[in-house]
């Protein structure tokens, strides 16, 4: 099996799903990094996430307070850092502690903004738009709630050994 993995989804509901399978298998000390446009799923994924490990209500993206914690099954730390313009403003959020207790999990968007703070066995996830070869398919058409789809790319290379098991879950829901 290889570890990279690209996945592809049709709407905001398929992207959190992949999150929810993301989530169910958390281990304590999980670090998950998010990086992609504005856009790109990246809240979408981290509320599957969220979902999977059992969080109540619905996790909303901490762009403006930075940092947001949730009691699931384990506890689930997100951070928002778009809005951070040098590496050292995300030092005091205290991701070195969060990562060294190992008990809980970290999700982290824009983590290439401060990709330095980060442990080398953290899972990067890349998010972007899924675009079609075919121009006519990007015509914009509501789901049958008016929801409007949110089409993702969401991908994973060199992924931690530790992550395999997790990445043959998401193989085998791709197909």
């Amino acid at each position: 099996m290889s570890n990279r993995i690209a996945i592809h989804t049709n709407t905001a509901e398929e992207t959190r799903r992949v999150g929810q399978i993301i989530g169910e298998s958390a281990s304590p000390g999980d670090v998950y990094l998010l990086t992609g446009p504005l856009g790109a799923g990246k809240t979408c994924l981290t509320q599957g996430i969220a979902r999977g490990l059992d969080v109540d209500g619905y996790a909303r993206s901490p762009t403006f307070v930075l940092m947001t914690r949730y009691q699931g099954r384990l506890i689930l730390h997100h951070a928002d850092l778009y809005r951070i313009d040098h590496p050292a403003e995300a030092w005091d959020l205290g991701f070195e502690d969060i990562v060294s207790a190992g008990e809980d999990v970290l999700i982290v968007e824009w983590a290439d903004r401060a990709d330095e703070l980060f442990p080398d066995d953290a899972l990067w996830i890349d998010l972007d738009y899924a675009v079609d070869e075919d121009p006519a398919s990007c015509e914009v058409i509501p789901d049958d709630d008016g929801a409007v789809p949110a089409r993702h790319s969401i991908t994973v290379e060199d992924a931690p050994e530790r992550f395999a098991g997790l990445l043959r879950k998401l193989e085998a829901a791709a197909h």
